[in-house]
């Protein structure tokens, strides 16, 4: 295995069959191995440092019907808001106030925020807080609409593929929505001039390692600058309620392997994995990660924004939240810094 490992690592992804192997059949050992390079490219390139993004959950109501996602249009038991600009600007000024150089703005698909409401709220973000990076995770999109709110001061956009397998996708969402204009999404924001992020739900209901293999050839192809994986975390008022939550262990083995991947891209260590495991975001940053997402919404939605169960950090204030990240982070030998951390 430590033989795949090193071809791996000196080659990248040349045979498939080499990486399924790893996914499938690594043992505890080996993947520590795999871990250990892993972190030694991580951390010749950014050293021991961990960007901090602070998340603000803007909206839980969505148009999607996405079979995975607690706040689906579908799920009546979901508890819906929308944050106001004046929220909106008062979660990032208590995150300024923190250290952070990075918001992200995060919620539905939500027609409420229409082109003109979220240009508005960017460059007034823009303008108060010039030297911050402004990141978007609001969906799919025209080309139109990604290119206003860019010139209106946006630096970065996550869009999660989920899977680049089109039958798994189709086994994963409604039939209006299509992997074709995902991509089509992916491919506009890297035209106009985003920091791109992609990125997978590990262990989603159907999901194979041939399915994994296709992601990574999709992210080798589309190049992103940011990449966000976490395990599937089931939701108890979705179609997928009897399904089977993601593996930490596999999380972590696809994290080694995209940081071999991908020596430059900004991996975080997810919220999802920190619900999975008490130390998964230690255990991820172990792995390769180098970003964590800290929840600067107001504490009274945080609950609401619930695409899984049992999501952690709903309690806490911010302010509590880093100062714990902080020792955590420190007890591992890594520094949480306050950079924009671009790629």
């Amino acid at each position: 295995m430590k033989e795949l490992i090193d071809k791996l690592c000196l080659q990248g992804m040349t045979d498939s069959d080499d990486v399924k192997k790893i996914i499938d059949e690594i043992n505890d050992e080996d993947m520590e191995y795999l871990a250990k390079k892993a972190r030694e490219i991580s951390q010749k390139r950014f050293g021991k440092k961990i960007y901090l993004r602070g998340l603000i959950e803007i909206s839980s109501f969505c148009k999607n019907d996405c079979y995975y996602c607690g706040i689906r249009r579908g799920n009546g038991k979901a508890e819906r808001y929308r944050l106001s600009k004046e929220d909106i600007l008062e979660c990032c000024k208590e995150g300024y106030r923190l250290g952070f150089k990075t918001f992200v703005m995060q919620g539905g698909e939500d027609s409420f925020y229409n082109d003109d409401v979220m240009a508005d709220i960017v460059s007034e973000i823009r303008k108060r807080f010039p030297e911050c990076a402004i990141t978007l995770s609001l969906g799919e999109k025209s080309y139109e609409s990604y290119k206003r709110l860019f010139d209106a001061g946006a630096d970065r956009y996550l869009l999660r593929h989920e899977t680049a397998n089109e039958e798994h996708y189709k086994k994963l969402h409604p039939a209006e929505m299509s992997l074709e204009n995902r991509k089509r999404c992916l491919y506009d924001l890297k035209e106009i001039g985003y920091q791109v992020g992609c990125g997978i739900m590990v262990g989603s209901p159907y999901q194979t390692t041939d399915d994994l293999t296709e992601d990574l050839k999709f992210m080798l192809e589309l190049q992103p600058h940011m990449i966000g994986i976490g395990p599937f975390v089931k939701h108890k008022d979705t179609p997928f309620a009897d399904k089977e939550s993601g593996s930490v262990r596999k999380t972590l083995i696809l994290l080694s392997i995209i940081r071999i991947l991908f020596p430059r891209v900004l991996l975080p260590a997810t919220t999802a994995l920190g619900t999975m495991d008490p130390k998964g975001r230690e255990k991820g940053i172990l792995a390769g990660a180098n970003v964590l997402m800290p929840n600067l919404s107001p504490v009274k939605v945080r609950k609401k924004y619930a695409l899984y169960d049992n999501k952690i950090c709903t309690g806490e204030e911010s302010a509590q939240c880093k100062g714990c990240l902080q020792k955590r982070i420190e007890s591992i030998g890594y520094e949480i810094v306050s950079e924009r951390g671009d790629y």
